[in-house]
């Protein structure tokens, strides 16, 4: 049985920036919960950052990658340089991945971190822009399929087909 990587704060811990959960209730969820697949890690908190924290942003016309790669940062409002705390996340987020066996992530949209596919434009202003988080680009590049939290029935489906792939390998 599959292990599936979730974002701490969608299943209610009160791990967000702002001390808030944003907790998805849905019979998918319910399930995996009961099937004890879920693994729960918060690569923010995982790398060092208190709760609650001061909102951070990958800086404004970068990407993941760059910040991966060492060529962008990841700052707070007030300018401070938060990456370090970004890029051990992303690390301990994949180990935990990797010694669960996990090959689903459920990942919060719009986040530094778990953007699947916006983050926030690094202007502090609401605006969003396509593009990953440092730790969904992380796991993707490490073979991990990244889902956000609206995305609950493409990620059964893709649970669904591993299993079934393996069924039929007899793996």
């Amino acid at each position: 049985m599959h292990k599936i990587l979730i974002s701490a704060c969608l299943v209610g811990r009160r791990v967000r920036f702002d001390g808030r959960a944003k907790t998805v209730d849905d019979t998918i969820l319910d399930r995996w919960r009961a099937e004890e697949r879920l693994v729960v890690v918060c690569p923010e908190v995982a790398g060092g950052l208190p709760v609650p924290r001061p909102p951070a942003e990958i800086e404004p016309g970068a990407d993941a990658e760059a910040v991966l790669d060492g060529a962008a940062r990841i700052r707070t409002p007030q300018g401070a340089d938060v990456t370090p705390f970004f890029l051990s996340g992303a690390r301990a987020a994949l180990a935990t991945a990797q010694r669960h066996g996990a090959r689903i992530a459920v990942l919060k949209e719009s986040s530094p971190s778990c953007g699947v596919h916006r983050v926030h434009d690094g202007t502090f202003t609401g605006a969003a822009t396509p593009g990953e988080g440092v730790t969904a680009r992380l796991l993707r590049t490490h073979g991990i399929a990244a889902f956000t939290e609206h995305q609950l029935p493409q990620a059964e489906a893709h649970l669904l087909a591993l299993e079934a792939t393996e069924d039929t390998n007899g793996t």
